[in-house]
This record gives C-alpha cells, sequence and structure tokens, in this order.
C-alpha cells in the first residue's frame, strides 16, 4: 500500500511559476514509477508527466513539453512538478500517482495509487 501527499498548489498569474510536492509513504519508492496527472472542471483526468524508477526515463504531455520539469528525489521519498510560463489553462487539480507494476506511464489505468490533489490556478 502507498500513501500520496500532494502539495504546493495555488493561486499566480499567467506567466509564473510553481513547484508541485508529492510525498509518498508505505513501500519502498525507489521501487516504482510515478506520474502526474490533472483534472479540469468538466473534463476527464489527463496525463501530465512521469518519470521512471530511477529518473533516467521521463514522459510529458505535448501541452506542457518545454514548461514542466518532473523529478524525484528518492532518499526523500518525493517527486516534484516544476511548472514554468504557467498559462490560464494549465488551471486544474493536479493528482499524483504511483505506478506499482511498470505499466503504461502515460494511461491513468496504470496506476494504482492516487494523492488527493492539488488546486493549481492560473489567472490572466
Amino acid at each position: 500500500q502507498v500513501q500520496l501527499v500532494e502539495s504546493g498548489g495555488g493561486l499566480v498569474q499567467a506567466g509564473d511559476s510553481l513547484r508541485l510536492s508529492c510525498a509518498a509513504s508505505g513501500r519502498t519508492f525507489s521501487s516504482y514509477a510515478m506520474g502526474w496527472f490533472r483534472q479540469a472542471p468538466g473534463k476527464e483526468r489527463e496525463f501530465v508527466a512521469a518519470i521512471s524508477w530511477g529518473g533516467g526515463i521521463t514522459n510529458y504531455a505535448d501541452s506542457v513539453k518545454g514548461r514542466f520539469t518532473i523529478s524525484r528525489d528518492n532518499a526523500k521519498n518525493t517527486v516534484y512538478l516544476q511548472m514554468n510560463s504557467l498559462k490560464p489553462e494549465d488551471t486544474a487539480v493536479y493528482y499524483c500517482a504511483a505506478d506499482l507494476f511498470s505499466g503504461d506511464p502515460l494511461t491513468y489505468a496504470s496506476y494504482d495509487a492516487w494523492g488527493q490533489g492539488t488546486q493549481v490556478t492560473v489567472s490572466s
């Protein structure tokens, strides 16, 4: 069983930056991949970024590529999402998730544990 707790969301202006954190507990953190998803009001949850267990492989949605960076610190059991050049369309609840069985990192169904989410609001 894995527990995930996100933090770092907030209200910012377009062009600003935020860094989200997700602290994990309950299983050896370095043994599984992690991902970030987001869900805007009235929309389905969508993939944002993923990182392999060792941090050597990352994936990004086209909409955030070049602006967002996913990273992890296995010594701190934490995954991060650095978000730069934020746009109003980035407004959503952001969720971190754990892929415990090495599924497709881009696919919602591959993830086995989810955090409660943190709100990111970008004003224009």
